[in-house]
């Protein structure tokens, strides 16, 4: 396990000193009014049991403050220093690690990443020899959607480098640079990038160079960190087949490069500042304004869509990614922007830099109140309205009528009557996929069972469905990612090959059972 170094108090004392006569300034622009009441109705209406905000205007804290409870069960409070995971939010911290290295000169962003990883390898000589280390944050590797996530999520028995030795048998599911596909895994390598050209590990580099420069003193790099209940740590909540129940925290540090970092309200405002200000954190500069306009120059555009009428407001002129953050419009203004989300968190930092203006959402549930949120302080800002919170209690529930009807739809097209081509016991074996490993499935009872041999939250129980297709019931149920599995017979009658496929759009796009292609293992 990976260790951040130890504190420098000098460091820490600098920045106290940067940021505390913010006060003194003049009084910070104030948060909409009564947002305290509309917070609280956020609350109840989305049942989520805390979160927290912090606002930023002209480098100053307008609010950093927590609402609600930690967990469920327990009366302690979220306060301004409570840490929740930010998940995909840490991707700007990669990011602009590795923009300290370019300015040092020990990294170039578009020099190809074999130059610093000659191990390094995808399923294309030629695009192992032409990605570079600006690919690597930009999602247009020619994966599909999530591509890879199985090698960590659920946690799975590979550490960094094994991971990235896996990536050379992912099939493209797109030429390269051609479209836009979000992924987790090539942040991972970027990580590794960081530890090969610094030679410190990803959180070591970042908690000296980001976090503590930046008076982020709270503030975590470790996935793991989520599991210390005893800590002014949030607790992690999601509905589980209806209702709102604690879920197990994602605590698994291989992909901390993607989504490891822990943090408050108190230490997002610091990070917000810093960033507007192009790394300016008191009479220090952390990185060049060169760097922030690296971070921010759009690399890959993305077609906008049309939201749904109760999200008209929302609906963006230009999208697209640049280096760990979206960028695209919001009312005449651009817009930098960035959710996250991990198993009971999610979070939105959104950044209007013309205005200098940033807001952080962080909540200990998967319900859509952080960008109620984020949406309503930036319109209260640039002098708009709209109901943001009545727009996204509406679409719960067209999303959660839409969802019964889509199983209702799935059930109705089963074939009940029909039987597995063969007995259960002849379906049992091993499978395996070449980048992720080997599934075994197994004669359990009057069943079968399933198991992810690298990954051991994913046991299950097959259900016939029809035909030779099984429903894989997950016993973990918080996981909520149940799948089809599928089997092909060979010639003989073998089953020979199986396929997977999450069962609904519910499921999360991490559990990306459907780029598995397992083959049978000969006893």
């Amino acid at each position: 396990m990976t260790r951040p170094p130890a504190a420098r108090p000098l460091t820490f004392l600098a920045l106290a000193l940067a940021v505390t006569p913010l006060a003194a300034q003049g009084r910070p622009a104030a948060p909409p009014p009564g947002f305290d009441a509309f917070v609280e109705r956020v609350l109840r209406a989305f049942e989520v049991p805390g979160l927290t905000v912090a606002i930023v205007k002209d480098g100053q804290v307008v609010l950093a403050r927590g609402y609600g409870i930690r967990r469920q069960g327990d009366p302690a409070r979220v306060d301004a220093d409570t840490r929740f995971g930010i998940a995909s939010n840490s991707k700007a911290f990669t990011a602009l690690a590795l923009g300290l290295l370019v300015e040092e000169g020990k990294l170039e962003w578009d020099a190809p990443v074999i130059r610093y990883l000659p191990e390094f390898q995808l399923w294309d000589p030629w695009v192992t020899r032409e990605i570079t280390v600006r690919d690597l944050l930009v999602h247009r590797s020619g994966f599909s959607l999530g591509a890879g996530d199985l090698l960590w999520w659920p946690p799975s028995s590979y550490d960094r480098p094994e991971v990235m030795r896996r990536l050379r048998h992912i099939k493209p599911a797109t030429s390269f640079r051609s479209a836009y596909a979000y992924d987790n895994v090539l942040y991972l390598v970027a990580g590794q990038l960081i530890e090969r050209v610094s030679g410190r590990t990803w959180e070591e580099f970042v908690t000296d160079r980001l976090l503590r420069p930046v008076g982020m003193a709270g503030a975590t790099v470790l996935h793991s960190a989520a599991g210390d209940t005893a800590g002014n740590v949030a607790g992690t909540h999601a509905r589980v087949e209806g209702r709102v129940v604690p879920v197990k925290a994602f605590i698994s540090d291989v992909t901390n490069p993607a989504g490891g970092i822990n943090a408050g309200a108190a230490d997002m405002a610091r990070w917000m500042i810093a960033l507007l200000d192009s790394g300016r954190v008191g009479e220090a500069r952390l990185w060049s304004q060169r760097t922030t306009r690296e971070l921010w120059d759009m690399v890959v555009p993305i077609r906008p869509g049309n939201p749904p009428p109760e999200l008209a407001p929302a609906r963006a002129s230009f999208l697209g990614y640049a280096l760990g953050f979206f960028v695209r419009d919001w009312r005449g203004r651009k817009l930098v922007t960035h959710t996250g989300g991990l198993p009971g968190y999610i979070s939105r930092v959104a950044l209007i830099p013309d205005l200098k203006l940033g807001v952080a959402v962080l909540q200990n549930s998967e319900a859509p109140g952080h960008d109620v949120i984020a949406w309503t302080v930036l319109d209260h800002y640039l002098g708009a309205t709209h109901d943001w919170l009545g727009a996204y209690t509406t679409l719960a529930r067209r999303g959660d009528s839409l969802a019964a009807a889509a199983r209702t739809e799935a059930a109705a097209e089963r074939d009940s009557t029909s039987r597995p081509s063969l007995p259960l016991e002849r379906y049992a074996g091993t499978y395996r996929d070449a980048w992720y490993g080997d599934v075994v499935i197994a004669r359990e009872g009057t069943g079968l069972g399933i198991r992810f041999a690298p990954s051991p939250d994913l046991v299950g129980d097959l259900v016939h469905w029809q035909y030779d297709t099984f429903l894989v019931r997950w016993r973990d149920r918080t996981l909520r990612a149940d799948a089809y599995i599928s089997f092909s017979l060979d010639e003989a009658g073998v089953p020979a090959r199986a396929v997977m496929k999450p069962a609904s759009d519910e499921v999360d796009f991490s559990f990306n059972f459907q780029d598995l292609d397992l083959r049978r293992v000969a006893p």
